[in-house]
């Protein structure tokens, strides 16, 4: 009996080697200071990034953490913390007051595609469109995607600007390209 305690205890340790090397073999990009897994969803790494917590912040104000962690798949343009220090001062907060959440979800939801788009693929919708695509929000808005030089530059509905800084974070249920300022509806 001890034997075969012993040899299903050895079992489960080698499986929890091979399952912590797959961890680590897995290709992560470093956002904020931490790994991006693939094999994690869009909520699960973004949590660990302290360039997004204000996003984290607002995507949990807005109710929107079940959403970006369900299949998706999700294209997401994620504005880090400094690009929400670029809006008017209290514009944050008073976003994240429970009676602005519809205000905060469609612009959260505004950064949201769906579909996954790598820069790839952005590029390519980009060069047939001669030299800029229009991409259709999940809020039901339009950005438009362009390049400048080898960076991938959105336009809001406002014709604010946006440069991809971090580009092809994959992830289990989409797409995240980190970008440098919030893009805003019309």
């Amino acid at each position: 009996m001890k034997k075969i305690a012993l040899l299903i205890a050895g079992a489960l340790i080698m499986n929890a080697s091979f399952a912590q090397m797959n961890d680590t073999k897995e290709k992560t990009v470093e956002v904020g200071g931490a790994p991006m897994y693939p094999s994690k969803n869009i909520i699960q790494n973004a949590v660990n990034s302290k360039d997004h917590s204000t996003l984290v912040a607002a995507v949990k104000a807005a109710g929107l953490v079940e959403t970006l962690q369900g299949a998706g798949p999700f294209t997401v343009f994620a504005p880090v913390n400094n690009a929400f220090d670029k809006l008017p001062k209290g514009t944050v907060e008073s976003l994240l007051k429970p009676e602005n959440k519809n205000t905060l979800t469609k612009i959260l939801t505004y950064h949201v595609v769906a579909g996954k788009l790598d820069s790839k693929a952005l590029a390519e919708k980009i060069k047939e469109g001669n030299g800029k695509a229009e991409l259709t929000t999940v809020a039901g808005g339009k950005l438009w995607a362009s390049m400048k030089g080898n960076k991938i530059v959105l336009m809001d509905e406002k014709g604010g600007m946006a440069h991809v800084t971090i580009k092809d974070v994959y992830q289990s249920n989409g797409v995240i390209h980190v970008i440098d300022s919030v893009v805003m509806p019309q």
